[in-house]
């Protein structure tokens, strides 16, 4: 079977929680070579996050999926000597360090391209290498918060409102798997074939997602407010509460469909109003449409609810739960999740590749790994390294 499109390229991952696994993840799933390097003796703080079952991190096991483990401290010099043998024949390397702290141990930018000057370098930080925040720890919480998107996300009266996931973060993981290819077509590109630093801060992903709202201040002098699940676009466009106890979200983004759900609900009169011809007019109607629309769902089931919605070719989708996506027809026949065999676990369920390709498609080869699973196949096989060395090392604990 096709591994995908990055068959041959080799990438290592040397970051934690969670942007740059993530992007190290996604490049794996398309058939990249990755090597994850953790501390010998602390692991990868995502071994700790989210669920486990007998002892076994379930998110572990995706998000480090497609990746041989090593422990190695780069800090030490014996550490890092090898870290840098190891990226003589690498690709990409991601990191998530602080600002200095590679350059710190002999190992930034300028010292990796030395020894090759083709490698990508992946940075991901909160705040980016420059600027007077550089230096702060950043996290993805503090992203959500700065980027607007808290502000703009919760009740109108009420707090703002933080994601109950790595938001910031997911993004800004995919948005670096984007800056990598990009990078990488540019070497192709090179005559010299040479790499180069991709800057990726956690916070400028999440902004863009957020939307304009600069350019409407600074056009404008307005700065936007939360408004519920209600949007400033268009209406009606909610969450709703079925007969049965069950939630559905309706869009009408397009014209049409704001029509067809207010032929749906039983009261076309007001597509002929004035005011209900654009996004905007319906918006300063808002209470009225929400209450039409929320009046005759509240009179169904959802099952029944998303069958008119669906017969009209109207916009609806339920508010799902972990459970309902799972189950749900159009997830398992398209394949969105995937069972995958674990040593561990056995059979494990889990997200898909993100996306399908016709000729190179990509696929999960493994899930996540033992701290240092493949310590002594990568310093050995690969590097030559003596095994009574590594067994001194070992037992210094510069590797695992």
């Amino acid at each position: 079977m096709h591994d995908g499109p990055l068959e041959g390229l080799r990438v290592v991952d040397a970051s934690t929680i969670l942007a740059g696994p993530l992007c190290a993840q996604i490049l794996g799933d398309f058939g990249a070579d990755v090597v994850k390097i953790e501390h010998p003796t602390a692991g990868d703080g995502m071994r700790g996050h989210g669920e486990s079952k007998d002892g076994v991190s379930l998110w572990w096991k995706e998000i480090s999926r497609n990746k041989q483990t090593i422990g190695l401290s780069l800090s030490a010099p014996e550490g890092a000597a090898l870290f840098l043998r190891l990226m003589e024949r690498t690709d990409v390397l991601i990191e998530n360090f602080r600002p200095g702290t590679l350059e710190r141990w002999g190992l930034g930018p300028d010292r990796l391209h030395e020894v090759n000057p083709g490698l990508v370098v992946v940075r991901i930080t909160g705040f980016g290498q420059t600027g007077p925040y550089a230096g702060r720890a950043g996290f993805g919480t503090l992203a959500e918060a700065m980027s607007g998107f808290a502000h703009l996300t919760g009740e109108a009266e009420g707090p703002p409102t933080l994601p109950a996931f790595g938001l910031a973060d997911s993004i800004c993981g995919i948005a670096a798997s984007s800056a990598t290819m990009m990078a990488l077509w540019e070497r192709e590109r090179d005559p010299e074939k040479r790499g180069q630093v991709v800057d990726m801060s956690l916070l400028e992903p999440i902004m863009t997602a957020v939307g304009p709202s600069p350019t409407v201040y600074q056009q404008l002098g307005t700065i936007a407010h939360r408004h519920g699940n209600r949007s400033t676009n268009n209406a009606p466009r909610n969450t709703y509460l079925t007969s049965d106890g069950h939630w559905v979200a309706v869009s009408t983004s397009a014209q049409t469909i704001a029509e067809r759900v207010m032929r749906l609900v039983g009261h076309p009169e007001v597509i002929d109003e004035p005011w209900f011809a654009t996004g905007a007019g319906r918006v300063r109607h808002v209470e009225l449409l929400d209450r039409l629309l929320g009046d005759w769902v509240a009179e169904r089931t959802r099952e029944e609810v998303v069958a008119e919605f669906t017969a009209a070719g109207a916009a609806v989708a339920p508010v799902y739960d972990a459970r309902d996506l799972v189950e749900d027809p159009h997830v398992r026949e398209t394949g969105m999740l995937t069972s995958v065999d674990d040593a561990d676990l056995g059979s494990v369920l889990m997200h898909n590749v993100m996306w399908r390709m016709s000729r190179t498609p990509g696929r999960i080869r493994f899930t996540g790994r033992d701290l240092g699973a493949d310590t002594d196949h990568v310093l050995v096989e690969e590097l030559g390294c003596d095994p009574a060395t590594l067994s001194d090392l070992r037992e210094r604990k510069i590797i695992a």
